[in-house]
């Protein structure tokens, strides 16, 4: 047995000595531990460097040295980055406001199809440190949850957005980061671009593939819709068709903001929202029409960078319609406007129904295609829903699992853009300020369109049914109904609500084409 106990106590020192390193090795990282908890990152002055691309000397290639000849371009440049050498990198990397020069470094980061994503400068409100950034982020985070969880306003959208926000705050956490290649060969195009090719991927954060395969193709705002409609009861609408123009009339919020945004960029500078002003101010107008999944849709397309603000700011005033708009209606409308009380609808046929979105789909195909993807999922949804038993199950699939899971999805990744590098910015503030200044016109539109019905129509219309106009179905709708009951319990507006509010979505939608088309190239 003492033979025993000494061959085993003599393997372990030959073990500790072969492994001596290794254990140096670990006890060291242990010691450096302290530099990777929340409150290391926290105190971090500066970006991640794969987001900046300011990479330290030590993370560089060799610096080229013009008076000894140099090497092929390849040579000054890796996973990090390059130095710029020729005159195509000087080409494709030159902008208005940063012109590059050789000798320049270029960093950023390849991604998991080994395409260049170059970096670029972070500034925060007030010049504030990265970390004292997500720090102040939490609690806004958690001020949308608040409002979700307490009170009540649009939990199903606000909670997933809020926790994604704070997800993405956490510091050192990197649920948002992208996945990278490294250690592949470095060639570049004609172009002067760099592009890396069998290397290895380092996978990306969770929310990162979320909103890369949900957002950036665009296919979670399309299964919203098809939810959206497979919920929602056109028959109001095609029982009282003029009621469209209510709808119609709060989209004046979208082209108000609109020009706002070009305004700003004409004031500011036309790299003011780090786009070209006219795609920027398409994609912030329409969040005027209080419609998050196709505000998403274009901005995705037309300026992806400024998605993380005009998204936040579109939910965000979706969820405070309660609060927002009952004093534009009361300030916009007389007491006796308020009771007026509107007939029943007539009874709308299946066929009606059924025919309904069909029309509206081939309508779109042939006036305007670009709108088509939005409208198309919307009205399969509708069909779906009215077709009847033969298909109940995809009805059902739609309106309850489907939206149910995109909505938990599409919150987090919306969330994701919360990160304070994208949201503590003038650009952002800017972005906030015109979606609530569009909103609040928007609604207003529509309550005086309704007003201004009345005065050339012998069928007197509620006003308050012109704030239902927005896109934010249906709570716009109950909104309406609620003001009515509180200046009489027995006036019901509901349905009659549901008639501009159904015909907004179909506008916004329509608007969104249009801006695409206009913008788009």
């Amino acid at each position: 047995m003492k033979k025993f106990l000494m061959a085993l106590v003599v393997a372990a020192c030959a073990l500790g000595v072969q492994a001596e390193g290794d254990w140096k090795t670990t006890l060291g990282k242990v010691k450096d531990l302290s530099g990777d908890t929340g409150i290391a990152g926290f105190a971090r002055k500066e970006a991640p460097a794969y987001i900046t691309g300011n990479f330290a000397e030590s993370d560089r290639p060799a610096k080229p040295d013009f008076n000894r000849g140099l090497l092929p371009a390849s040579e000054y440049a890796n996973k990090n980055g390059f130095w710029v050498v020729n005159e195509n990198q000087i080409k494709a990397f030159s902008t208005e406001k940063h012109p590059v020069k050789k000798g320049d470094w270029i960093g950023g980061y390849f991604d998991d199809v080994g395409a260049f994503v170059k970096g670029h400068e972070v500034k925060t409100l007030f010049g504030m440190p990265y970390g004292v950034g997500q720090l102040i982020m939490i609690p806004l985070c958690l001020v949308m949850m608040y409002l979700a969880i307490v009170k009540g306003f649009e939990p199903l959208l606000l909670l997933p957005i809020g926790f994604g926000g704070l997800l993405a705050n956490c510091p050192l956490a990197g649920v948002t980061a992208p996945a990278m290649m490294h250690d592949g060969v470095i060639t570049f195009l004609a172009s002067g671009v760099p592009v890396m090719t069998g290397g290895i991927i380092e996978p990306g954060g969770f929310l990162y593939y979320f909103f890369k395969f949900g957002i950036d193709t665009g296919v979670f705002p399309i299964m919203i819709f098809m939810g959206v409609g497979a919920m929602t009861d056109f028959g109001p609408l095609i029982a009282n068709p003029k009621m469209a123009l209510l709808g119609g009339a709060a989209q004046f919020g979208i082209f108000f903001a609109l020009f706002g945004a070009l305004g700003l960029a004409a004031v500011f500078g036309s790299d003011f929202f780090g786009v070209a002003p006219l795609k920027a101010a398409a994609s912030i107008g329409i969040i005027g029409g209080a419609d998050g999944p196709t505000a998403i849709w274009l901005t995705s397309r037309l300026a992806p960078d400024l998605l993380g603000a005009i998204a936040v700011a579109a939910y965000s005033y979706m969820a405070l319609v309660p609060i927002i708009q009952p004093p534009i209606m009361n300030a916009l409308t007389t007491k006796e406007e308020r009771l007026i009380k509107m007939p029943p609808l007539r009874e709308v046929k299946k066929i009606e129904k059924i025919c309904f979105p069909l029309i509206v789909l081939l309508l779109c195909a042939v006036l305007l295609p670009s709108a088509v993807p939005l409208i198309g999922a919307l009205m399969l949804g509708n069909l779906a829903k009215e077709a009847g038993p033969s298909v109940a199950r995809i009805s059902d699939t739609m309106s309850n699992a489907l939206i149910n899971i995109v909505t938990i999805m599409l919150g987090l990744s919306v969330g994701s853009k919360l990160a304070c590098e994208k949201f503590l910015s003038a650009t952002t503030l800017g972005i906030l300020a015109l979606g609530l200044c569009a909103f609040c016109v928007g609604t207003a539109a529509g309550v005086l369109m309704a007003k201004l019905m009345n005065l050339v129509s012998k069928e007197k219309v509620n006003p308050l049914i012109g704030s239902a106009g927005v896109s934010a179905v249906p709570m716009a709708a109950r909104v309406s109904n609620k003001v009515s009951l509180g200046n009489d319990p027995t006036n019901f507006i509901l349905m009659q609500a549901m008639g501009p509010n159904v015909s907004g979505v179909i506008g916004s939608a329509v608007v969104a084409g249009v801006l695409y088309t206009l913008c788009r190239g």
